[in-house]
């Protein structure tokens, strides 16, 4: 029998990332869904909710709270267990508890279902710690956003129109919702050993090497594309590294494939990013690039890691898996927005997930 439309397009669906003000979205390649709010614009602490679904019919939302922790000193006043009190347009929707040191928490279905209706509209959402003597402390959640990233999340997952859609509520069949995905398994391949003369392989061949990889690569960047590599076609590329060709070296992947990596770009934060392509061994080399943007290579993966700024509040990372005929792209998330609310970030947010074996 032939699946439905929607299922077919669900199961082929990539991951996707998106944000608008102060909420964002990651939804994987399962049809799993996180959105993450942050604090006010003006606000002096900072916090974050981190609202998760899973795809199919009938799922609930959970939620969980972090309060900022990258300047200690905005809350080590507070005690080990802290007892706060969510408060929408000055209304109690109850109570959760969280304790030191990762001032993190659950919310309770009811809480959920309370941020859901107030981020949808125009609400003032306050968390409030209230000790036996003195003042309060409140953080405050931004609405800013939020309608966007839920609608995008609804539409990712194939909710529009039903009744468990979180902003386009309709009276379509939740039924029709599509399942969710399973997480795809990737069986890692190992390399075998070098053969005589792979020592030499780059220092032989560089000049034909570099002749092949440049067509594939670009000097601007581009949204859509992973091909930026400045340093390989610009001669005058201002970099610290030597010679493009200096920093080349290659890698046996099979009888007759290498995996190639060459400098591409350097930017702020000690971030840069090298190119790994897969070659033949012999010329024609018909080089297929992996990613530019990647910061090494071991056992035949490939692995990036990136800061979003100096600061360390924010980074992303990926994986590319060789499975014996290809690299796979077998992970990539990041921490969450730039909001200084913990360092390396508040939550995983997976645009990609795969069980490597």
């Amino acid at each position: 029998a032939l699946l439905p439309m929607a299922l077919v397009a669900a199961e082929a669906q990539p991951g996707v990332y998106f944000e608008h003000e102060d909420w964002e979205l990651a939804c994987d390649n399962t049809l799993t869904c996180r959105a993450a709010g942050y604090q006010v614009d003006d606000a002096v602490l900072s916090l974050s909710v981190l609202l998760t679904r899973e795809g199919g019919p009938n799922q609930a939302v959970s939620g969980k709270l972090m309060l900022g922790s990258y300047d200690d000193s905005t809350w080590d006043h507070l005690p080990n267990v802290v007892n706060l009190s969510l408060y929408i347009n000055e209304q109690s929707a109850g109570e959760l508890t969280m304790t030191k040191p990762k001032l993190t928490g659950d919310l309770t279905p009811g809480q959920v279902t309370a941020l859901l209706d107030a981020v949808v509209g125009t609400s003032y959402i306050e968390f409030r710690y209230q000790p036996a003597r003195g003042a309060s402390t409140s953080w405050y959640l931004s609405d800013q956003g939020a309608s966007a990233v839920l609608l995008k999340m609804d539409e990712f997952q194939g909710r529009l129109d039903t009744p468990g859609a979180l902003v386009r509520k309709g009276n379509r069949d939740e039924a029709s919702v599509p399942p969710p995905v399973p997480v795809p398994v990737v069986r890692a391949a190992p390399l075998p050993a070098p053969l005589p003369g792979d020592e030499n392989f780059v220092q032989n061949n560089a000049a034909a090497l570099l002749d092949a990889l440049r067509p594939t690569v670009s000097e601007t960047i581009s949204e859509d594309d992973d091909t930026f590599c400045p340093a390989l076609i610009d001669p005058e590329y201002d970099w610290d590294f030597g010679p493009v060709e200096m920093i080349m070296a290659a890698t046996r992947l099979n009888d007759g494939k290498m995996l190639l990596r060459a400098h591409c770009w350097e930017a702020a934060y000690n971030n840069n990013g090298d190119g790994y392509w897969v070659i033949n061994d012999v010329a024609p080399y018909a080089p297929v690039l992996v990613t530019t943007s990647a910061i090494g290579d071991e056992d035949g993966a490939i692995f990036s890691y990136h800061w979003g700024r100096g600061e360390g509040d924010c980074i992303s990372e990926e994986r590319w898996t060789w499975d014996g005929e290809q690299f796979v792209h077998t992970s990539a998330y990041s921490t969450g927005m730039c909001k200084m609310v913990t360092l390396g970030g508040p939550w995983t947010l997976p645009t990609i997930v795969t069980e490597v074996k």
